[in-house]
């Protein structure tokens, strides 16, 4: 079996891996970019979405309003657009471009979402797949089945009364299409994307939302009635407050068609084994895991070189909804400086903690190329984004791209922010799910960065990296650092006007 220091050691880029692979699109064979029922009809979900006004840095940052109302099929809706939907269309001669509210790696969009809930005003309780296609619902299985994910989850904290249970997956093949045994890294960080979305939205709308990583992997899979071999469970979110679930009924198998995805699939054992071997086999296997987890976790201390402050919120007076709507992935920066404090508000925002299940400790380190008033350099960022000590001096534009696949984008961007974790403590706290959970953690916090650039009038853009190089450069004094995600950030040609 292959353990998850294995897979990530075996998914690393360098150099000499990029060069060596001779890999090449089967653009025939490209899967479809959503998972459809073919025999089952759709419950349309509201479009009449009103916007919550709430200004997108405190939604960003998680500070909610009281809740105004029940958590209704309206409020459902509302979190799924702006999480997993589909926001734009353009038709283009070859087929058409679905542009998502979420960032996603290339575009390939193999993060599914599925509602698990109790009656709501017009929806009936069930288990339900979300077509971001169509923007419906299909019903899986009938009945609230709530009570069968809190039992899977070895009876998580806020689960129990949560109005819907929302479950995350990824369709392997959808990924790794393109990228091939990395999936598994991506199934998190695209999920971690989303999710950041979700959270913001959550907290405009004033919705109590909490995630669980930990949960009997078969169990979850066996409710939604999906294979794990193929589709797997990443995620677990409590959303709203009701009335607590009915208790767990039978469970038959189900056993839906859905359209083929693309003419022929490639198994990659690989991720296969690393989903096994980071899977929970019982709920006392969970609870245990957890319990391991919940202890805080702190950084070793950051020395003071610079100070951050971070602008008010009403400074930006647009709520968090126009913020993703019009949020993309950068294609090409302007080598030119943002403010500072626009780059303290990102970092602040950026490290704010996630609602996981368990603590995970990620740590936030930039490279910064022009930043008004901040030395160029390496930067490693405090655990609350206000302070940052500085590393590395000098300018490492060059640098940048190189860490970053050679990509020009890493070097013509104001700055590259790295979310690292120590992976030797992770293991020995959490085990193999804990490679998971940080993974989450990490995409949660650069998908945050990524609202928070937007909402500046900047652009930013997610990049993969060359592991150890990057490693090696920002933190050569901890062996055991992994790079779990990256971000980076800047002036584009449309920003460069409305930054000022």
């Amino acid at each position: 079996m292959t353990t998850l220091r294995e897979y990530h050691e075996r998914t690393k880029h360098s150099p000499a891996s990029v060069r060596a692979n001779a890999y090449t699109l089967d653009w025939d064979n490209q899967p479809l970019p959503f998972k459809i029922y073919a025999d089952l009809d759709p419950v349309p979900l509201p479009t009449d979405l009103a916007g919550s006004q709430r200004l997108a840095l405190e939604a960003i940052a998680g500070i909610t309003t009281p809740p105004r109302r029940a958590l209704d099929v309206g409020v459902l809706a509302h979190l799924l657009y702006f999480s997993a939907g589909v926001l734009r269309r353009r038709t283009y001669p070859g087929g058409e471009i679905f542009y998502r509210a979420a960032a996603c790696t290339g575009a390939l969009y193999h993060v599914d979402a599925y509602v698990v809930c109790g009656d709501l005003d017009t929806l009936a309780a069930g288990v339900h797949h979300f077509g971001p296609h169509d923007f419906a619902l299909r019903t899986l299985r009938a009945g609230d089945y709530r009570a069968h994910l809190v039992a899977a989850t070895g009876e998580a904290p806020h689960l129990a009364d949560a109005s819907v249970l929302l479950v995350l997956t990824s369709t392997f093949w959808r990924n790794a299409w393109k990228y091939r045994t990395r999936t598994y890294r991506h199934c998190f960080w695209d999920a971690g994307t989303l999710i950041a979305n979700l959270l913001a939205v959550a907290a405009a709308l004033g919705v109590p939302a909490q995630i669980v990583v930990g949960f009997v992997d078969d169990a979850v899979a066996s409710l939604l009635d999906i294979d794990p071999t193929r589709e797997a469970p990443l995620a677990v979110l409590a959303l709203g407050a009701g009335e607590p679930p009915a208790p767990p009924g039978a469970l038959p198998r189900l056993g839906l068609a859905t359209l083929p995805l693309s003419r022929s699939e490639i198994d990659y054992p690989l991720i296969r084994e690393a989903h096994a071997a980071s899977s929970l086999t019982t709920a006392t296997a969970v609870q245990a895991w957890r319990a391991a987890g919940t202890a805080p976790t702190r950084m070793s201390a950051v020395r003071a070189d610079v100070t951050l402050e971070p602008l008010p919120a009403a400074a930006i007076p647009e709520p968090i909804e126009a913020v993703i709507g019009r949020r993309g992935s950068t294609r090409r920066f302007r080598r030119e400086a943002i403010p500072r404090d626009r780059f303290a508000t990102i970092c602040h925002l950026a490290t704010r903690p996630a609602p996981l299940d368990v603590a995970v400790p990620v740590e936030l380190h930039v490279i910064i190329n022009a930043v008004d008033g901040l030395a160029p350099g390496a930067y490693r960022c405090g655990p609350d984004g206000h302070m940052l000590e500085l590393r590395r001096p000098g300018d490492f534009r060059d640098t940048a791209g190189h860490l970053d696949l050679g990509q020009a984008l890493a070097a013509d961007a104001a700055a590259n922010l790295y979310w690292l974790a120590d992976l030797d403590a992770v293991f020995t706290r959490l085990g193999e799910r804990g490679y998971r959970a940080v993974q989450l953690a990490a995409a949660i916090a650069g998908g945050r960065a990524y609202l928070a650039a937007y909402a500046l009038g900047l652009g930013a853009t997610g990049l993969t990296f060359f592991d150890d190089d990057v490693a090696r450069f920002l933190a050569p004094d901890v062996p055991g650092m992994g790079v779990m995600f990256l971000v980076a950030v800047g002036r584009t040609r449309r920003a460069a006007a409305a930054a000022h």
